[in-house]
């Protein structure tokens, strides 16, 4: 083969990788093995610790291996830890994940920092995700190269689960109630309801009874809701309701003649407010 037929085919097979180059972000780790990552730094160093004495806390016999190198790009991509001169430092999202109390909230945060897994939630929050084939299709038109969708598909669909966007099953993106936009603190212990005079309670009749407590998930529901005068924008309010819905369709009982479900959408200003058709 002549020198110039081998420089043809050198810059041949670079122009075809680079077409086959993903243009938008996404790791190959699930968010639970970026968690560990965080929890691993937090455990050897508190904030930050080198990259050598992160690997050997992770398993890994060398910081040149591998899978170690992915776990820390996916942990960089899912916002909780950054790496510069041999050391990994946890961001302030890492550093709310590795508390418990405020890990659940962190996670629904770091799923969505994830720039493909925040464009099909955008997408597919107010329907059904499509199946398979044409969720990896919708991924690759995101910029995901066609060799790497089926992996893509995959770490997205287990990180959507570690992070409470599959409760109402698997073919639905539902903002956990947990979470809250903000990486803010949501408690979701069940709490009774206080009696009011004339309630049965001991102000009131003499029932002396303690009045009925909430659901777990409704009390967790209740948690994120705004406090009155505050700014709540029209499509955080629609996450709230559609979360709502969600979670009555799981824990009340529907009559077996009632047929469909409820799906909120922001109606549009020229729409009449007295449509019947009009979404919520």
């Amino acid at each position: 083969m002549s020198q110039a037929a081998r420089d043809e085919q050198v810059v041949t097979k670079g122009i075809k990788q680079e077409r086959e180059r993903s243009s938008i972000e996404f790791p190959y780790t699930s968010l639970d093995d970026a968690v560990e990552v965080a929890k691993a730094i937090h455990k050897a160093g508190g904030n930050e610790a080198r990259l050598e004495l992160l690997a050997a806390e992770l398993g890994h016999s060398t910081t040149e291996s591998g899978g170690f190198r992915q776990r820390i790009a996916g942990a960089r991509m899912f916002g909780l830890a950054s790496s510069t001169q041999g050391m990994v430092t946890l961001t302030a999202l890492g550093a709310r994940i590795v508390d418990s109390n405020a890990e659940q909230a962190a996670r629904v945060e770091a799923f969505l920092t994830v720039p493909l897994y925040k464009s099909i939630y955008e997408e597919f929050k107010a329907g059904v995700l499509p199946p398979n084939e044409g969720l990896e299709n919708k991924m690759a038109a995101l910029g995901v190269a066609q060799k790497q969708k089926d992996r893509a598909r995959q770490a997205f669909q287990r990180s959507a689960k570690e992070a409470g966007f599959f409760a109402y099953g698997t073919n639905r993106l539902v903002y956990p109630a947990a979470g809250k936009p903000g990486g803010a603190v949501v408690t979701t212990d069940v709490k009774p309801i206080e009696p009011t005079k004339g309630s049965g309670g001991s102000s009131g009749n003499g029932g002396g009874g303690e009045m009925p407590k909430y659901h777990p998930f409704i009390a967790g529901l209740l948690e994120t809701l705004p406090a009155a005068g505050t700014d709540w924008s029209l499509e955080g309010r629609k996450d709230w309701l559609q979360t709502a819905s969600g979670i009555f369709r799981l824990i009340y009982k529907t009559d077996a003649a009632d047929k469909g479900e409820i799906n909120v959408t922001l109606a549009s200003p020229a729409m009449s407010l007295f449509n019947k058709d009009s979404a919520i």
